[in-house]
């Protein structure tokens, strides 16, 4: 059940957000692709954060449909790299912004040692369950030095379950010991903002209609509406929060 659901949720749901887009056009490629997680805040923040400039190599691990690296390709001039395990995810991320991506598991990257400037993993570390070896393999591949921005679903505390299909959402404790045990240090943190422009949420919202009207009657669909609403109802009651973090390779 668990890995049907995160196909569902993260596979499924891209190659539906990518018909939809192209129906729909352009513009509505970032916003649907940061669907979940992503916000213009969000990544400027993370962008201020990483001192990201124009020729910057920016690696996204577990990168999704791509959204957040071709944000900041558009408004930075990195140069992005995008790995991702879901194929048909990859596939939608070269259909919408033809971007490099690669087919592999964050934990084993096909990247040379001390190769990338600096590294973005959102949303990803919940559905991890062995973070240290994600973690690590990321800091393999940053040169020294090199930054690192999160985007964390932080668990208050472990006292309640079942938890939703495929998280593992770590505490505030355990996410500063596996980044330092890890060979990162932590140089700051906040609390996702809120905010986002009505036009982006309009377009988000557009898009999710858009794929409603043609996949509503599918099992897969059923499957990831259902992650969506069990998280929603952890984050309303306060059970969870999304938090922003910036570390460096030591």
């Amino acid at each position: 059940m668990t890995a049907t659901a995160m196909v569902a949720e993260f596979d499924d749901v891209a190659g539906w957000t990518a018909d939809a887009v192209e129906r729909l056009g352009d513009r509505y490629a970032i916003p649907a692709a940061c669907r979940g997680s992503a916000s213009p805040a969000a990544l400027a923040w993370l962008a201020e954060a990483c001192e990201l400039s124009a020729g910057t190599t920016l690696l996204d691990v577990g990168a999704g449909v791509g959204g957040p690296t071709a944000w900041a390709a558009r408004r930075f001039g990195v140069r992005p790299v995008l790995v991702e395990p879901m194929q048909t995810a990859c596939r939608a991320a070269r259909r919408l912004f033809g971007l490099p991506v690669i087919a592999a598991d964050g934990g084993r990257m096909p990247l040379r040692t001390s190769s990338i400037d600096t590294a973005w993993c959102l949303g990803v570390l919940c559905t991890v369950e062995d973070k240290a070896a994600l973690l690590a393999e990321i800091r393999r591949v940053l040169r020294p030095g090199g930054s690192l921005g999160l985007l964390v679903v932080v668990a208050r505390d472990n006292q309640w379950r079942p938890l939703p299909d495929g998280n593992h959402f770590p505490t505030q404790d355990e996410l500063a010991e596996l980044l330092d045990r890890t060979g990162f240090a932590l140089i700051e943190q906040t609390t996702r903002p809120d905010s986002t422009p009505l036009s982006w949420s309009r377009r988000v919202e557009e898009v999710t209609a858009a794929v409603a009207a043609q996949h509503r009657a599918t099992p897969a669909y059923a499957l990831a509406a259902r992650q969506t609403e069990r998280l929603g109802r952890l984050f309303r009651s306060g059970h969870l929060s999304m938090q922003l973090l910036h570390a460096v390779s030591r």
